[in-house]
């Protein structure tokens, strides 16, 4: 029998907590309003949830600086909330992802605290990576890696006898230490940390910097360190893809497996992996490693026909090659929303708006898995104008620069009315949003976009149901059709056609009659220009 494995083909939905629905008026989100949430999902027709991190924090970097991975901060709730949750998600046929972050924790964990409490040397530091300094006393940092939210990867620390000692490494901020993977009380730990959500009922862990864990075991110098300064998305191969995080990825698959075959529930992994190509991308996904890995290359291609299809072949060769499929996804809560990513400043045109209508429609057409970012279904904009005095993310702190933060496509969901909190907080006197919402934010209100049948809500909620009736849409192959420059069009199965016009001009159609779903106005014949349409293929 050819059993179907139910994450090849899924949609999941990435519900970013304290940014979804506030269930206590203090202004942040939390699990039971995600539980509140969860019959407008079920609506819109995704398969499940992937849970941002909700564990205890000191929200240094909003929960993924643990502290404990194995509780609920209370901020977001407890155990038991978490509990009615799961259960809550499972009558109503939708999967609950967590997100778990083994690259580093909180400053503030047991572990890091009991590090630097004990001594150069020690069973407790060799947990994480310290080292000493170079230079006169130790003053200069043992390498010269920076850190990807900006400035040295490195944090002097004082010892327990009061003078300056050694360094630890921290591949994001000070806050968050790196775990030391040569370690094996690590992997025991998490391992432990695993089971005991496995054993509450997941389904499964979106991995937080899966490409990370191992550094170079010398730490020696960057050989470009210039390049390595840039933050974000630098990659120091030094501190990433290091050959041995593969074996860890294959005991998570076998712990998985061992649950799966108890009660035939298949549990997913899927990575965060920021590697230079696609064939590197594919080795994380290979049969007895990590089930799907997040495809990046499509969310960071330019709004071009030739860029988009050269991301989709290259995924489809390599990353489908290995008997797993692509797993598609145009935003997330690290990047800049695509209805301004893909908008140009100042033309007033509202462009932006029908590419990412456009986008997403390819996206839920092309063979494999899809990730859905919150408030994409309601084609929200990026918040561009924040004041710098609520800015929250570490980034900003580090660099003083605007230019990569991340708080403006996390800005609390607008659900209802015509003013803030827009029904984000519950109760008569509710406390602001975490972040502010712009006036604007009304016209994206859920109610708003449920009543509305031209709203992008319609449009995934179609796009939905209609890849769910077209099983072909799920996985197998794309075959690419000629056209003219700036046009993009395959077909998926016999007969299913889907095109994109990335131009502004109108073209001819490549296909005779009403499209089955368009992203804009699509009359007969013809395809519009930023509009992407689906048409079965009768001839």
């Amino acid at each position: 029998m050819n059993r179907h494995h139910w994450w090849r083909d899924a949609v999941i939905y990435q519900v970013y907590v304290r940014s979804f629905l506030d269930s206590t008026g203090d202004g942040i989100g939390d699990l039971a309003g995600v539980r509140a949430g969860l019959p407008y999902l079920k609506k819109l027709g995704v398969d499940g949830i992937w849970l941002s991190p909700f564990y205890p924090s000191p929200q240094h970097d909003h929960g993924y600086d643990v502290a404990d991975y194995r509780d609920v901060d209370p901020v977001f709730g407890d155990l038991a909330e978490f509990d009615l949750l799961v259960t809550a998600a499972r009558r109503l046929g939708i999967k609950v992802l967590l997100d778990i972050v083994p690259n580093h924790c909180s400053n503030e964990h047991p572990w890091f605290r009991e590090a630097l409490a004990a001594a150069p040397g020690s069973p407790e530091r060799a947990r994480f990576h310290f080292a000493d300094g170079r230079g006169p006393d130790g003053t200069e940092p043992p390498n010269n890696w920076h850190a990807m939210f900006g400035g040295p990867a490195w944090t002097r620390v004082t010892e327990p006898d009061g003078r300056p000692g050694q360094w630890y490494l921290h591949m994001f901020t000070p806050e968050q230490p790196d775990w030391n993977w040569r370690d094996p009380e690590v992997a025991a730990e998490f391992e432990r940390t695993l089971r005991f959500w496995l054993d509450r009922g997941v389904d499964g862990f979106r991995i937080d910097v899966a490409a990370g864990l191992f550094k170079h075991p010398e730490l020696p110098d960057s050989p470009d360190p210039e390049a390595d300064a840039r933050t974000r998305d630098s990659v120091n191969p030094l501190a990433w893809n290091q050959p041995e995080v593969h074996d860890v990825w294959r005991h998570w698959r076998a712990v998985c497996e061992e649950y799966t075959a108890r009660d035939g529930r298949e549990r997913l992994l899927v990575g965060e992996v920021s590697v230079p190509t696609a064939r590197e991308h594919a080795r994380y996904v290979r049969p007895d490693e990590l089930h799907q890995a997040f495809f990046f290359d499509l969310l960071g291609a330019q709004w071009d026909a030739d860029a988009f299809r050269k991301v989709i072949s290259e995924a489809m060769e390599d990353i489908a090659g290995t008997g797993s499929t692509v797993t598609w996804v145009l935003n997330n809560h690290d990047q800049v929303r695509t209805v301004t990513r893909y908008g140009e400043p100042a033309d007033g045109s509202g462009i932006g708006a029908a590419r990412a209508r456009a986008a997403a429609l390819l996206m839920l057409a092309l063979p494999g898995a899809a990730y859905i970012y919150q408030g994409e279904e309601l084609g929200l904009p990026e918040v561009v104008d924040l004041p710098d005095d609520v800015l929250t993310d570490p980034i900003f702190r580090r660099t003083g620069s605007r230019a990569r933060i991340r708080d403006g496509c996390r800005v609390p969901l607008p659900w209802s009315g015509q003013a803030s909190p827009f029904g984000f907080t519950s109760g008569a006197e509710s406390a602001k949003p975490w972040l502010p919402q712009p006036e604007y934010f009304a016209e994206y209100a859920t109610h708003r976009a449920l009543a509305d049948t031209r709203s992008s809500w319609h449009l995934y909620r179609d796009g939905l149901q209609l890849r769910a009736a077209l099983h072909q849409l799920g996985e197998g192959t794309l075959r690419w059709l000629d056209t003219q420059p700036g046009v993009l069009a395959f077909t998926r199965g016999d007969d299913l056609v889907c095109a994109v016009n990335f131009g502004t001009a109108p073209v001819p159609a490549p296909v005779a009659g009403t499209p089955l779903l368009a992203s804009g106005p699509c009359p007969p014949g013809v395809l519009p220009g930023s509009t992407a349409a689906w048409w079965i293929d009768g001839s």
